[in-house]
């Protein structure tokens, strides 16, 4: 399946099993056989669930590094189309205004995809300037 492709699945959002971060993961799993969020999946059903496994792994970098070098990808300063990489976006609406969260999104030529709630879409985001190569 080509990266195209698997954008275009219709994805649906679910916690812990199609969420921003496993969004990335499947793809992996899609483009390698390798899943970096296997030991992740079911184990959170929220955004609390979500947010105390980020925090304990020390942030989306270090989740999202820590599973990809445990399968043995490599980061890099060019990403290409596939790669995984950190974006910056806005993820809701919080008291104090609007909620920018980093979040692991795909490669794909000049834009970036990533899962929203409505489902996956594809476009311009801020890069963080931290990827891994997905080969």
């Amino acid at each position: 399946m080509t990266l195209e492709q698997y954008i275009r699945l219709p994805h649906r959002w679910q916690w812990g099993f199609t969420d921003c971060t496993l969004f990335a993961a499947d793809w992996v799993v899609e483009a390698t056989g390798k899943d970096p969020g296997a030991d992740l999946r079911g184990t959170y059903f929220d955004a609390d669930g979500a947010e105390a496994i980020l925090r304990a792994a020390g942030g989306c970098e270090a989740l999202v590094g820590a599973k990809l070098g445990a399968q043995g990808f490599q980061r890099v300063q060019q990403p290409q189309d596939g790669d995984i990489g950190i974006i910056s976006a806005m993820t809701g609406f919080e008291a104090s205004g609007l909620a920018v969260k980093e979040i692991p999104a795909i490669k794909f030529g000049p834009l970036w995809a990533v899962m929203s709630a409505r489902g996956a879409m594809v476009k311009h985001l801020d890069w963080t300037g931290v990827a891994w190569r997905i080969a």
